[in-house]
């Protein structure tokens, strides 16, 4: 006898099965648990929607004017709080390197009402600010215990250009270093005319150390067509400069003077844009006292 046979005759057959029940899981509800045993689908269910509910309900809460406006009006009140704390504060402002004329345009350009926070301070803006006064070339700008600290470097003038409405300043560069109403106080230094003349303030520089033996009879120079120079003289004599090289046209025409004292003669105009040679313009007088001279020369030779 098998052991199956055994163990009929002991427990009796087995019962049938009950028609109509299958115990074995559905097809959807097996594909579920499959998702489920998935870390990824498991962690998406878990964290993801309790976390995308929280999103949308602060979203939606932040979303609401009332809700910005109380939330702008709070981050406004504490920056408040911590710029106006006494360790920011900032109660003046020291300008060093400049004159008492530059240290008020500083002032106007960048007026300021102390205390200010610092925290409320842009530095960068407060340079370029300052540097665009004329009569600053460069400036640097600092905090320091509580004081703003403006380091300038001033235009050094030169020349003075005389425009059609007003006189300005004019560094060894040409760049603008003020704005005058009058030479009051800067009668010393060279006057410059001409439109363009700024832009040839080296050239113009030149020009004069090489009129240094006749300085005391200098009274300018004038920039005509922006092309070439003009040396204005007293006694209303100019010397008229070639466009290429005046410095040399110049000194030949100042050995000249050196030696025949040609300046010092009814001259009006000395004429070398040619460059090579001067070609001398004589007053209304000369010319009359040359012309009688010649008709007496004339006369006298008739005879």
């Amino acid at each position: 006898m098998s052991a199956i046979d055994d163990l009929r005759e002991r427990f009796g057959p087995a019962p049938a099965p009950k028609s109509g029940h299958d115990y074995s899981p559905s097809r959807i509800k097996y594909r579920l648990e499959r998702i489920w045993l998935t870390p990824m689908y498991k962690s998406l269910i878990r964290t993801g929607v309790p976390l995308m509910l929280v999103v949308g309900f602060t979203a939606n809460y932040f979303a609401q004017e009332q809700t910005q406006l109380q939330l702008a009006q709070s981050i406004t009140n504490a920056k408040s709080m911590i710029e106006e704390r006494p360790e920011f504060a900032v109660n003046l402002m020291q300008i060093k390197g400049a004159s008492t004329v530059v240290s008020e345009q500083v002032r106007e350009a960048v007026p300021m009402e102390f205390p200010v926070s610092s925290m409320r301070l842009d530095l960068a803006a407060l340079k370029t600010r300052i540097e665009a006064v004329d009569a600053v070339k460069n400036a640097d700008v600092y905090l320091r215990d509580g004081i703003l600290e403006v380091q300038i470097n001033e235009r050094a003038p030169a020349l003075v250009w005389r425009g059609p409405s007003h006189l300005e300043l004019v560094d060894p560069v040409g760049e603008r270093a003020g704005i005058l109403v009058s030479r009051e106080g800067y009668h010393g230094l060279p006057l410059i005319i001409g439109d363009g003349a700024q832009a040839k303030a080296e050239e113009a520089l030149e020009i004069l150390a090489a009129a240094k033996p006749i300085a005391d009879r200098v009274r300018g120079l004038r920039r005509m067509g922006e092309r070439r120079w003009d040396v204005m003289l007293d006694r209303q004599q100019i010397i008229q400069l070639p466009v290429k090289d005046p410095v040399p046209a110049l000194e030949r025409v100042i050995a000249l003077h050196s030696a025949r004292d040609v300046l010092g003669r009814d001259v009006t105009v000395v004429d070398m844009r040619d460059g090579r040679r001067p070609v001398l313009r004589l007053s209304v007088p000369a010319v009359d006292e040359l012309y009688r001279l010649r008709a007496i020369a004339d006369g006298e030779d008739e005879t």
